[in-house]
């Protein structure tokens, strides 16, 4: 079983409170009425999401099974926590042009693409060049939700910048290449049956990252996408310049 970093942080964290809650006893000593009451004491005491009180399970459950090496029985009776409802974040047209003035570049075009084609941020950074027809005026999203591939147009207003920012990961693409990198890290076994797509301009991607990455297992110097995390921050920060602290935006 594969977990991140993150998540096994996190977890990490539920099993130190509920030993808090447990008044310092050995986790290994809990049994399944003290998952109840710890898991009924996060939704009514501590009024927690719904995510995080599956977390919290999940976390406890992942302990037993992985670190003690055994169940701790069916848990019946919990008090649920209660699903918030997700109230969307709504810009004005004049909202959106004053986080954009603050965004540095690459991060703006990675918004004005978000903006103009509705793509999520993860179809936006996992474009490839060969995703882009500009002579057809298209863009198409492969395996977006429902893992069906679409196509939307490309906005007219923003052609010219992404042909500039194309321009420039081809020039990127030729010094990595005049460096003998490994080529861009490749999904779905597609490296396995076309052994060098990974060097090939069309699978660069479109939104590469500033550095190359070495995987040590196979002692390469690959190229990834930008980070969400990067461009969650960058948003961040323009929201801020903008001066729109008051809304909530993701």
């Amino acid at each position: 079983m594969t977990i991140n970093t993150k998540t096994l942080k996190s977890y990490r964290t539920w099993v130190y409170k509920i030993q808090a809650f447990l008044n310092s006893n050995a986790p290994e000593s809990l049994d399944s009425e003290d998952v109840k009451r710890f898991l009924t004491h996060l939704a009514v005491d501590m009024k927690v999401s719904a995510s995080s009180q599956n977390q919290a399970f999940n976390a406890l459950l992942f302990f037993y099974r992985h670190v003690l090496g055994r169940e701790f029985g069916k848990i019946e009776g919990v008090v649920r926590a209660k699903k918030r409802p997700y109230i969307p974040v709504v810009l004005s047209k004049d909202e959106v042009h004053r986080v954009l003035e603050n965004l540095p570049y690459p991060y703006v075009l990675v918004a004005k693409l978000l903006y103009g084609c509705g793509l999520r941020l993860f179809e936006s950074l996992n474009l490839r060049v060969n995703n882009f027809n500009f002579d057809a005026g298209i863009l198409t999203i492969h395996d977006g939700k429902g893992k069906k591939d679409r196509t939307v147009p490309i906005p007219q207003s923003i052609n010219a910048e992404l042909k500039a920012h194309m321009d420039r990961v081809y020039n990127l693409h030729q010094m990595d290449l005049a460096k003998k990198y490994d080529g861009a890290f490749m999904f779905d076994r597609l490296e396995i049956k076309y052994k060098n797509a990974g060097k090939e301009f069309i699978w660069q991607w479109f939104f590469p990252a500033k550095t190359l990455t070495y995987v040590k297992e196979s002692k390469e110097h690959r190229r990834y996408h930008l980070h969400e995390t990067h461009v969650q921050r960058a948003i961040k920060r323009a929201v801020g310049k903008a001066r729109l602290t008051y809304k909530k935006v993701e």
